[in-house]
């Protein structure tokens, strides 16, 4: 049986972009939600999962810093993929036929300035790749979709318009998650990703934060979210670079523990260089 990596989204979304791009060697799995994408590594459905977590341009994707941690999986990998947005339309259309298109109310935004110098109108979809299988379905010359090429290739639509996103470094970095963490690889620059709470006593942050910097690790990475519905149980998702293994990086985890009353390792992964 092939190994299979899940995705959320329909067939050409960007996370399949993804997976396609980092996994060639395994078969993507669709999944309705990111909940689904996670029980499908759970189940055994699928070996690995593509999760989104940030993009350069709107910021961190919503859920997944509160699903992560719950989730039993692993970091194993991160892939950083450009976003190139493309216009998709019908065999025969022209960029002049299109008056709509259609995409991820997120998507819109990111290539508004392309749009209003034609004269397009943005409509809201429920997925890039399922406006390309909307567009596809309809033949209607001027509806278009926004979404990847790979979408284009799936639903035989034309590229009519190439990387019309208005920022030239639109990105989008994914974890890769596995049910089981790999703390043997090393590289020679490593990633470790954890979550923790500090404890309620004044200036807690400000003194779990000392380790870092005195033992010279250096934190890419500070985010802070609320837990439980609660205004007052915060919790903070981090990357550092480094191995729980280096001298340092005990050392500042060891400080860290001092003033937390949770602390989780996430993964433990390669950088992937492509983010410098």
């Amino acid at each position: 049986m092939t190994d299979r990596i899940a995705f959320q989204g329909e067939p050409g979304a960007y996370s399949h972009q993804a997976c396609f791009d980092a996994r060639p060697d395994l078969e993507a799995l669709p999944c309705a939600s990111f909940e689904d994408v996670i029980e499908a590594v759970r189940s055994g459905a699928a070996q690995q999962a593509m999760v989104p977590v940030e993009n350069s341009t709107y910021g961190r994707v919503a859920d997944i810093h509160r699903l992560l941690p719950e989730s039993g999986l692993h970091i194993v990998d991160e892939a950083f993929v450009r976003v190139h947005i493309n216009v998709l339309g019908v065999p025969g259309a022209t960029l002049e036929d299109v008056t709509e298109a259609h995409s991820h109310l997120v998507l819109l935004p990111q290539c508004g300035k392309f749009l209003t110098e034609h004269g397009i109108k943005g409509r809201v979809s429920s997925d890039n790749a399922r406006a390309a299988r909307d567009v596809a379905a309809w033949g209607d010359k001027t509806k278009a979709a926004l979404a990847s090429e790979l979408a284009g290739d799936i639903y035989d639509l034309e590229v009519l318009a190439r990387h019309i996103e208005d920022h030239d470094r639109n990105t989008t970095r994914f974890l890769v998650m596995a049910p089981e963490a790999d703390m043997t690889r090393r590289a020679e620059r490593m990633m470790t990703t954890f979550v923790f709470r500090v404890r309620n006593i004044p200036a807690a942050l400000y003194k779990a934060m000392g380790g870092f910097a005195t033992n010279g690790v250096n934190m890419t990475k500070l985010e802070s979210y609320m837990v439980d519905g609660s205004f007052t149980a915060t919790q903070f998702y981090s990357d550092i670079e480094g191995h729980p293994d280096d001298a340092n990086v005990q050392l500042a985890m060891e400080e860290l523990g001092y003033f937390t009353d949770k602390l989780k390792i996430l993964g433990t992964y390669p950088v992937d260089t492509s983010r410098d």
